[in-house]
C-alpha cells in the first residue's frame, strides 16, 4: 500500500478501495491501520464508521460516523507507519529516520544492508528512499521477529523492495554474497564493533555505514574499530523540541505586558449599550505558543563513516 513508484504519489489522485490499509486518524497522537474490508466496520469513541462508505472516496477525506463523530482517513506513509505500527523493540522515529535517510545518501537504486530489523521502523523507510529499482536487505537474528516484520512488509506492498533474513550478523558477518555490492549499511546491535570488519567487505568503495547505539560507551568502541578501515567519523544526538499552538483566554492587555513590541493588533468589535451609545470591546482569544510539556529525551547516538580509499 505504500505507493513507491513517484508517479503514484499524488494522494489527492489516489481513492480508498477495498482491500486497502488506511491510517485512521482521529488527532496527531491517536491514530490506528485499518485494512478496509467490505461488510466491516470501525468502532470509537466518535462512534461506528462502515467501511462501505470508505470505498471510493480519495485519500485525506473526512467521513462521519452514525453519531456525526467524524475521523480522517490517510494514506499510509513511513512517517505514520511509524507511528501506528507494533513495537516488538525500541524502534527509531522520524527524527533520527531524516538523518540516517541523508547521511547514508541513499537515492532510487541504492542497495542497502540492515542488521537488526526489529519492528520494522527504519526499513520502511529506507525501502521508500530506494525505490523503485534498488534493495533492502534487512537481517534479524531472531526468527519469530523476522516473520513479522515479513508479514508488516508484505501488508504494505514492499516485498518487492525489502527482504528479510534471519542471520546473527555480530557472529556471522553478513552473506559473502553481497561483497563490495552495498552501498551503505545500518547497524542497530548491541555490540556492532564485531560486524565492522565485515561491514568493510561488504561496501561499496566510498560507501558509508551508520550504527545506531543507546549508550556512548558503544559509540567510544565503534569509532576505534571503524578507524582502521574508515575515515569521516562523525557521531551526532538528535534532541527534537515541539510546540503547541492553541488559542487562549486572556483579560484586557495582560498579554501585552511587559512586551517589548507593544500591544499586538487585535480585532474589536462595537456592542450597544442601555442608552444607545457604543464601547469597544478587545478580543479576549490570543494564539498561545510554548513547547509540550512531554518532550522526547535521548534516544541513542548515530555514527556515520565513510569506508577509506585504498
Amino acid at each position: 500500500m505504500f505507493f513507491s513508484d513517484p508517479s503514484k504519489r499524488n494522494t489527492f489522485q489516489r481513492r480508498i478501495s477495498d482491500g486497502d490499509l488506511v491510517i485512521v486518524y482521529e488527532r496527531h497522537d491517536t491514530m490506528k491501520a485499518v485494512k478496509v474490508r467490505s461488510g466491516s466496520d470501525f468502532q470509537n469513541r466518535f462512534g461506528v464508521f462502515k467501511h462501505s462508505d470508505w470505498v471510493g472516496r480519495p485519500f485525506g477525506s473526512k467521513v462521519t460516523s452514525h453519531k456525526g463523530g467524524f475521523v480522517h482517513l490517510l494514506a499510509p506513509t513511513p512517517e505514520l507507519w511509524t507511528l501506528v505500527l507494533s513495537h516488538r523493540t525500541q524502534i527509531l522515529y522520524v527524527a533520527d529516520i531524516s538523518l540516517v535517510v541523508t547521511y547514508l545518501e541513499i537515492v532510487p537504486g541504492c542497495v542497502v544492508l540492515e542488521s537488526g530489523t526489529g519492528s520494522g521502523s527504519l526499513t520502511t523507510s529506507l525501502a521508500r528512499a530506494v525505490a523503485p529499482s534498488g534493495r533492502v536487505h534487512t537481517f534479524d537474528f531472531h526468527e519469530q521477529r523476522a516473520a513479522l516484520a515479513r508479514e508488516d512488509f508484505e501488508k504494505n506492498g514492499l516485498s518487492s523492495l525489502i527482504t528479510v533474513s534471519v542471520r546473527d550478523i555480530q557472529g556471522e558477518g553478513f552473506p559473502d554474497e553481497f561483497s563490495g555490492a552495498a552501498d551503505s549499511v545500518f547497524l542497530d546491535l548491541p555490540q556492532p564493533w564485531l560486524a565492522m570488519p565485515s561491514v568493510a567487505r561488504m561496501l561499496k568503495q566510498d560507501g558509508i555505514v551508520c550504527s545506531f547505539s543507546p549508550c556512548i560507551e558503544q559509540v567510544q568502541r565503534s569509532c576505534e574499530t571503524l578507524r582502521s578501515k574508515f575515515t569521516d567519523i562523525r557521531t551526532f544526538e538528535i534532541l527534537l523540541r515541539t510546540y503547541e499552538i492553541r488559542e487562549e483566554k486572556v483579560k484586557g492587555d495582560r498579554e501585552d505586558a511587559g512586551s517589548p513590541v507593544g500591544s499586538l493588533p487585535r480585532k474589536r468589535r462595537q456592542t450597544s449599550t442601555v442608552e444607545g451609545t457604543y464601547l469597544s470591546m478587545e478580543r479576549t482569544h490570543s494564539v498561545m505558543a510554548k513547547p509540550c510539556s512531554e518532550t522526547k529525551g535521548h534516544t541513542g547516538y548515530l555514527t556515520f563513516a565513510r569506508l577509506a580509499c585504498i
